[in-house]
């Protein structure tokens, strides 16, 4: 395989060639949902957020980390997002980032990808697996080899320290327990 190839076939699939890619900041999304009130969805975002994604020449060795910046947390209100950054929710001022640190590949059929890892927000650190699609691998209009992917998962945000609610008149509590997180992005190749 010559150094200036941009994919590679595998199990029927293009994926990028082996390297060391980092989460495009213009092409990317890391957005969460919360039930409130029993009733509704509350979206949100992490607006400050990196990725390094190292492909291995083996995809099944290949390797995450991320990093959030707790104080970008975004959800179009600024009331709820200074709750959020408080002592009830995240604890920005102790605790700054959230990060995800993948273990492994825990399965994959085609295109999608189970990968597994640890997801820790403030002192608590949990096992997560994300569902991973992979979009495609090519090279952008400027030259840069990319490839685009879309990651899912949800978590119970009590088990992370997590527990502020208010129980209400009607039954049921204001914020709901589960957590989907919602990833979109394109990689850039480094170097």
């Amino acid at each position: 395989m010559s150094t200036d190839q941009t994919t590679r076939e595998w199990n029927g699939i293009t994926i990028p060639t082996a390297g060391t890619y980092e989460l495009d900041q213009a092409h990317r999304r890391v957005g969460f949902v919360a039930r409130h009130m029993m009733v509704s969805k509350v979206r949100g975002e992490f607006t400050d957020a990196t990725a390094t994604i190292t492909v291995a020449e083996d995809p099944l060795q290949s390797s995450v980390t991320a990093v959030l910046q707790a104080t970008s947390i975004n959800t179009g209100q600024a009331d709820r997002d200074a709750h959020l950054r408080g002592g009830d929710f995240l604890d920005v001022e102790k605790f700054t980032t959230i990060e995800f640190r993948s273990t492994g590949i825990a399965s994959h059929s085609g295109n999608e990808f189970v990968l597994a890892g640890e997801l820790t927000i403030k002192d608590v650190t949990r096992p997560v697996e994300l569902a991973v699609e992979f979009e495609g691998a090519g090279r952008s209009p400027f030259g840069q080899d990319i490839f685009g992917f879309t990651a899912s998962t949800e978590i119970d945000r009590e088990e992370f320290g997590l527990t502020w609610n208010v129980a209400l008149e009607t039954g049921g509590v204001l914020v709901g327990k589960k957590i989907k997180i919602e990833i979109e992005g394109e990689a850039i190749r480094q170097g």
